[in-house]
């Protein structure tokens, strides 16, 4: 299999660091290919500007047609296009970062803004009366899997269903279903070490462990079962959940999911 690691923490000698050569180490000898695009290594630009789409870039910037318009002629910035060309090689993703206020660091939310282009990740497909482009379970990326592996300061009663800082799984709803799955991947549940903040070099060897075994068991682990958007589960093109396909009592977030999941 052919892995690529994004990883996005500015201290090679943080638990994040860590992790990512665990990672790097664990899959090479499971016989995996692996590439790493170590973005504070990079010196990664963060944000999109008209210096991303060249000749393409309009005045005043619009980055969306811009941005379709650069990809399709080839004209994107040497380091974007160098980015999609390993997500297009790579058949996993893992994504290695520590929660920042609830979400990714900025870093890699610029790397997102900056690779995830038009017509690369979204604007594909047919748009109709019965079709809505090519997303959420198709797309440009579909084949692929993800895999979140992320840090978390607080202990994990605080981001359980009761916790003051909401569930884990509805703080990264918008990376698994709105980044990941809108252009096709699939994603795996997320690798979740707690109390990062306070965990010690005693406490590594137990998290090491943990993070060793997901890795081994990427290939057998059932992704997140996300319902597909041309699936007939929605309407088109109000894209509003059919009635019929809501479970009694069910809201938010958890209606996105098949409550069993389906079959291909």
């Amino acid at each position: 299999m052919k892995t690529l690691i994004v990883h996005a923490h500015p201290e090679p000698r943080s638990l994040n660091g860590s992790l990512k050569d665990l990672a790097v180490s664990t899959l090479e000898t499971a016989g995996h290919e692996v590439r790493v695009s170590d973005l504070y290594a990079m010196r990664w630009k963060a944000v999109a500007d008209a210096a991303d789409y060249g000749p393409d870039a309009s005045s005043p910037l619009r980055v969306v047609g811009d941005s379709g318009r650069a990809f399709e002629a080839g004209t994107l910035s040497p380091d974007v296009r160098a980015e999609q060309e390993k997500l297009l090689w790579a058949d996993m993703i893992i994504f290695q970062f520590p929660l920042w206020w609830y979400t990714m660091p900025a870093i890699l939310k610029g790397w997102v803004d900056r690779v995830f282009t038009n017509r690369f990740a979204y604007g594909v497909g047919e748009h109709s009366d019965t079709k809505y482009g090519e997303r959420y379970g198709e797309g440009t990326l579909a084949g692929r899997k993800a895999l979140l592996s992320v840090t978390v300061g607080g202990p994990e009663p605080h981001y359980a269903a009761r916790g003051i800082n909401g569930p884990i799984d509805d703080l990264l709803f918008p990376i698994h279903h709105g980044i990941l799955y809108y252009p096709g991947i699939d994603v795996l549940p997320p690798f979740v070490l707690y109390g990062a903040d306070r965990m010690t070099a005693d406490d590594y060897p137990d998290a090491a462990k943990a993070w060793r075994q997901r890795l081994l068991t990427l290939d057998s682990t059932a992704p997140i079962p996300f319902r597909r958007q041309n699936s007939g589960d929605y309407d088109i093109p109000s894209l509003q959940l059919k009635p019929s396909q809501e479970p009694p009592g069910q809201t938010g977030f958890p209606l996105h999911t098949h409550p069993t999941p389906p079959t291909k």
